[in-house]
């Protein structure tokens, strides 16, 4: 499979990811989590599809086309396994969605970082929250859910508390 394969079933399996859970959670209260802005597609999507919640954006500095670069309040600047325990000092367990697009092309270093991190993701979901990640990732009380169609196995994974 090419990488230009590779990257379409990506995003048509993020978008699909990113509208089912967006419909799914949309009765809970909580804020949307958007961990690694990059140029600010995904958060632009959640922007527009999203009613009723705040956005919030994890990212170590902003570097987003400027149509989707978030309020500076919105803006968690920092190292993640950082900001995350910071996070839910503040909040709580109350993110009704947390959306996670953190890797990058070193398949095995992914794993590893999604090993190390998902632990300080669990606790910020609220009861019946949607997590939607890129990678794989490794939580103890949240349940490994079917993908919606038109995802593309492999390439998004959804998980709900």
């Amino acid at each position: 499979m090419s990488r230009l394969d590779v990257f379409i079933d990506r995003m048509v399996s993020q978008r699909a990811c990113l509208d089912f859970a967006i419909a799914e959670t949309a009765a809970l209260p909580g804020p949307v989590f958007e961990l690694g802005l990059g140029n600010g597609r995904t958060y632009h999507h959640l922007r527009e599809k999203v009613a009723g919640r705040d956005i919030y954006v994890f990212e170590r500095a902003i570097a987003s086309h400027p149509d989707s670069t978030p309020d500076e309040a919105f803006a968690i600047l920092g190292d993640v396994m950082a900001t995350l325990p910071q996070t839910l000092a503040r909040f709580g367990p109350t993110a009704s969605l947390i959306h996670a697009d953190l890797g990058g092309h070193n398949l095995a270093k992914n794993d590893a970082f999604a090993r190390k991190v998902s632990p300080l993701i669990e606790p910020l979901l609220a009861k019946g929250g949607l997590m939607v990640s890129s990678d794989r990732m490794y939580f103890d009380a949240l349940e490994d859910r079917p993908l919606p169609p038109g995802a593309v196995p492999g390439r998004c994974f959804i998980y709900r508390k």
